[in-house]
Parts: structure tokens; C-alpha cells; sequence
């Protein structure tokens, strides 16, 4: 079995910096595009922030665009998210997805809290 194991998260003041990271238990999964999304108290889970398996391409909501960042490192099979300038409504807790169409399987990290306070 595959697990994402997400860590980094905290508690921050407003303007400050967290860097979120998400690594696979058991298997390496290559060849997986790598995604965050997140769910803030009462609402429902939304996208934050994709990139894609090959690396060519990232994609961000709107609300976190040009403050954070999504990159991975192939040699440590690792995903990382890095939060500048973060605001209070970016508190939620934030989870780490995998997926692959080609394969026809996805996995979710059990999730990490990141709160914001003003």
C-alpha cells in the first residue's frame, strides 16, 4: 500500500512563510502529476495548486497565485509547496494528491493543519 505522508505544516503569523512537503510511504510514484488542495473550516476541499507528471507545467487558484509556489524534487520523490505571504483565510488544512490518468489511480495524504493568525 501507498501512503502520502505531508509535513511542514504549523501554526504562522500573517505575512509569514510555511513549505509544505509530501513524500510517498512504500513505492516511489513515478510518473504521478502531484496536486494540493486544501479544506478550511466548514467548506469544502478546493484545489491550491497542481504540477504536472513530466514537470512542464504548474497550475494555481486564484486566491494563492503569485504567493505559493508548488515544485518537486524527482531524486527524493518529494512535493513541496511553498507559502509566502500567507493571510488568515489560507487556514485550512492542506492535503497532499497524486494521480495518474495512464495508471488509473490516485492517493491521498492524511493531511497537515497550516494556521494563520492575524
Amino acid at each position: 500500500q501507498v501512503e502520502l505522508v505531508e509535513s511542514g505544516g504549523g501554526s504562522v503569523q500573517a505575512g509569514g512563510s510555511l513549505r509544505l512537503s509530501c513524500a510517498p510511504s512504500g513505492r516511489p510514484l513515478y510518473g504521478f502529476s502531484k496536486a494540493w488542495f486544501r479544506r478550511a473550516p466548514g467548506n469544502e476541499r478546493e484545489f491550491v495548486a497542481g504540477i504536472r507528471r513530466n514537470g512542464a507545467g504548474t497550475l494555481y487558484a486564484d486566491s494563492v497565485k503569485g504567493r505559493f509556489t508548488i515544485s518537486r524534487d524527482s531524486s527524493k520523490n518529494t512535493v513541496y509547496l511553498q507559502m509566502d505571504s500567507l493571510k488568515p483565510e489560507d487556514t485550512a488544512v492542506y492535503y497532499c494528491y497524486a494521480y495518474s490518468a495512464n495508471f488509473g489511480r490516485d492517493y491521498w495524504g492524511q493531511g497537515t493543519q497550516v494556521t494563520v493568525s492575524s
